[in-house]
């Protein structure tokens, strides 16, 4: 197989993760009051963000993938640009002088959703300059990851995320999109996404966001309803692959995206792709015909872990394998099932790339045995 180079761009930050202890609570006030010492064991520090998750997967299953994120000179910065050294992917990290790293206290507490505290810090300035063309040339493919944090691509109804997207195109690259779930009241919140996506989706070969995070979008009243359903727990639970899946991801696809994979959490994810042409640049930039790819559609369903210890990355790291099989050249049912594979792997590890693997390697543990779960 050719040895094909990614570019991956978008949010890194640092995630800060105090283990509290295994015991269940119901409500987080049981754990957390003003004025109380808390006896937590030591924190889980990693590098998070589409860069970390998506571009370090894929550079550790062995793409060449260039990595372009920002972090500041700071201590955070320091930790972020270390744990990027192991793997040989900071290099193309930009350190900005006297800005502050963004980070991410996650504060997971057994029986409670998590609680995230965000600061982007030096990412609100991540814009279309930081991505030098000289980075896209040679490149096969250019993913992007998380706008909803990069507040200078989502900006003027996504101006920057449409030119940086534009470039990449007209270069002859094949092109992904990732998102994250917009909070309500954030900077982010007040921008019209729709009318983003209508922009920037026909720059798009692979648009890979979650239900949650498109549904939000394109479908607020049914979000809500589906919410209330849940009980405000995972949305996914109460999920229809008919219903509500189907549907939206070929709404996506409708507005412009030449393919859509609908990251659906544990269930798995829903894939439908675009027709002939949607195939013509992807076919020309891989040097392969890829018929049996036209107009495919269906839920891919996760496999079942030995043991669930972190959710942490999972859906970054299934489009990572999704992609880098795409790049090998492989079938569309090994891309498929080498990507739910891997969210398998993912979750079966507290951190995000210790339990990666190559789409090879992914491919000989499901012969092995490795089970489907179906849980909607």
């Amino acid at each position: 197989m050719n040895k094909r180079k990614a570019v991956v761009a978008g949010l890194v930050c640092l995630d800060i993760t105090p283990i509290f202890g295994n015991k269940k609570v119901d409500d987080i006030r049981e754990i957390l009051k003003p004025g109380k010492l808390i006896n937590v064991d030591r924190a889980q520090i990693y590098s998070g963000g589409a860069v970390s998750n998506t571009g370090l997967a894929m550079k550790k299953m062995g793409v060449d993938t260039c990595l372009i994120g920002k972090v500041g000179d700071d201590p955070f910065g320091d930790i972020i640009y270390s744990l990027f050294q192991e793997y040989d992917g900071h290099h193309d990290l930009i350190v900005s002088p006297g800005a502050a790293t963004g980070y991410t206290m996650v504060v997971a507490v057994p029986g409670i959703d998590r609680i995230f505290l965000h600061h982007a810090g030096v990412n609100d300035c991540f814009g279309c300059k930081d991505i030098d063309d000289g980075k896209l040339e040679g490149a096969d493919l250019f993913h992007l990851g998380y706008p909803p944090a990069l507040k200078q691509l989502y900006q003027n109804e996504g101006d920057e995320l449409l030119e940086i997207f534009n470039r990449a195109d007209q270069k002859g690259l094949i092109t992904s999109l990732d998102m994250m779930a917009i909070e309500p009241g954030s900077p982010a919140s007040e921008t019209d996404w729709q009318t983003v996506l209508k922009k920037v989706l026909p720059f798009i070969d692979y648009f890979v966001p979650s239900f949650e995070e498109l549904c939000y979008i394109l479908d607020r009243e049914k979000y809500h309803r589906l919410s209330e359903k849940a009980s405000h727990g995972d949305i996914t639970e109460v999920l229809s692959v008919e219903e509500d899946i189907r549907p939206l991801a070929h709404q996506a696809l409708a507005m412009g995206a030449g393919n859509v994979l609908l990251k659906c959490g544990a269930p798995g994810f829903y894939y439908c792709m675009g027709g002939r042409d949607a195939y013509r640049k992807i076919e020309t930039r891989l040097g392969q015909t890829m018929e049996t790819w036209y107009d495919a559609a269906g839920f891919e369903y996760s496999y079942k872990p030995e043991k669930v210890r972190s959710g942490a990355g999972a859906g970054d790291t299934t489009i990572a394998a999704f992609l880098t099989g795409l790049l090998e050249g492989r079938p569309l049912a090994d891309c498929l099932q080498a990507a739910a594979a891997t969210g398998t792997s993912c979750v079966e590890t507290y951190d995000v790339l210790s339990g990666i693997r190559s789409v090879k390697d992914q491919l000989e543990r499901i012969q092995g045995g490795l089970e489907k779960q179906k849980l909607i």
